[in-house]
């Protein structure tokens, strides 16, 4: 049976959650394999709307187990609000396995991080302010502390110390703000432990027997293919690998396992933060998408930046995640365009480049070379096939297809749950 990996083909908010949940009930786990809660997916089930942060999508599916794995950083705070929320509108969590090792965001991590995001000025790189950064800097440091550390009161209290001891000098002789005693923090972290105990498991071993059982897995990126640490709109990217190849060291699972890789692609294109943007939008046009496709960050409540779809991303995302198919989404929030511009190429320099550029210099001067498209006017919100589309609807989705890279096997036509046309299957 099928392992799945399903991310970000974008900047980020293409609409993950919808799809996981989507898949949800054919599969057996849902697991987060980096970022943390500066991710957020939406997800709609009949009249309910759920907003996640932290938590795989697929915990809103009793039949799924989700996962939390080694490459995301947790904020234990945000965790358990996420979950007492959950709780109280009557789903149930108690399924959730989180990996000991997965590293903790301390609160001197998040002190950090918004003093020298203030510190940077304009030169800020858009971050959501809640040490995600600065908690991924300490693992790469091996100053991190990690969830197992909970259960050993001195080797926690060691680590916390050392972690302490720069990042004291920075807030004091750099920042200007009070030291952090190491007493205080251990004290909030070890307030955790028991309660998150029931959570803890060696979710390697558990996600690779799964995998020999035949069970179905699904591997859930955060943010976006253009937001990864390595392969992104560097600087302006996140700290983690949303990536493909994350998912393997972020879960612990060989890439010989990997068997179907979905990017999901927004029908127009969105970011939030700073950075290079292409086909941003500045006019009319912008504020309809903005206000039409309900673009404000779920995780930060910014207004999204708003422009028409980028195949040259889109071929770019397809080539670094060896992407088999993707789920189109957002389609609906279209309709009502006479004319619908699609970005084919860039001019750089008074040079079309059709490819993206992998100097950042370039990549800052790309101007967007556009194909306009008919578009239509009918409500789609109620198809259920591809054939239930309006013709324009039809080319338009061929035509982002071919420009892409890979087949549009699912395509979303409203929020809900339900509203989702399946061209092929992700399991078969």
């Amino acid at each position: 049976m099928p392992a799945l990996v399903l991310l970000g083909a974008q900047w980020g908010d293409e609409g993950k959650g919808k799809a996981t949940d989507l898949l949800g009930g054919s599969v057996d786990y849902v697991v987060r394999y980096q970022g943390g809660n500066n991710a957020g997916h939406t997800v709609v089930v009949g009249d309910q709307k759920y907003a996640l942060h932290l938590l795989p999508s697929g915990i809103l599916t009793p039949e799924c187990t989700p996962v939390i794995g080694n490459g995301v950083v947790v904020d234990p705070s945000v965790l358990f609000s996420e979950l007492n929320g959950l709780n109280e509108r009557g789903v149930d969590t108690s399924k959730l396995l989180i990996s000991g090792n997965a590293h903790l965001i301390t609160s001197y991590n998040v002190t950090v991080d918004k003093v020298t995001e203030r510190f940077l000025g304009k030169r800020k790189i858009g971050t959501t302010g809640r040490g995600i950064g600065p908690t991924y800097a300490d693992k790469i440091n091996r100053v991190g502390i990690r969830i197992q550390d909970l259960y050993d009161e001195s080797i926690l209290t060691q680590k916390v110390e050392a972690a302490l001891e720069v990042k004291n000098q920075l807030l004091t002789k750099l920042y200007n703000r009070r030291a952090i005693e190491a007493g205080q923090v251990v004290e909030e972290l070890l307030s955790y432990a028991d309660r998150l105990k029931p959570y803890v498991a060696d979710t390697v071993l558990v996600l690779n027997q799964a995998l020999e059982q035949n069970k179905v897995v699904l591997f859930e990126g955060g943010q976006g293919t253009l937001l990864d640490i390595d392969h992104g709109t560097y600087p302006f990217v996140t700290s983690s690998n949303p990536t493909a190849g994350g998912a393997c060291t972020g879960a612990g699972v060989g890439p010989t396992k990997i068997s179907r890789v979905i990017g999901i692609l927004k029908a127009y294109t969105t970011r939030v933060g700073s950075g290079p943007f292409p086909t941003e939008l500045f006019d009319a046009d912008g504020d309809a998408l903005r206000r039409i496709g309900g673009e404000r960050g779920v995780t930060t409540g910014r207004d999204r930046r708003c422009g028409w779809f980028d195949a040259v991303i889109a071929r770019y995302a397809t080539r670094v995640n060896g992407l088999t198919d993707f789920f189109l989404t957002k389609l609906d929030v279209l309709t009502g365009w006479e004319e619908i511009p699609v970005c084919v190429a860039y001019e750089i320099d008074g040079k079309r480049v059709e490819e993206l550029p992998y100097s950042q210099t370039d990549f800052h001067h790309a101007k967007p070379i556009y194909e306009t498209l008919p578009g239509w006017s009918e409500d789609i919100t109620k198809a259920k096939t591809f054939e239930d589309l309006p013709k324009n609807a039809q080319a338009y989705v061929k035509a982002l297809e071919d420009m892409s890279g890979a087949p549009i096997s699912a395509i979303g036509v409203g929020p809900g749950r339900d509203e989702t046309i399946e061209i092929n299957s992700f399991l078969s």
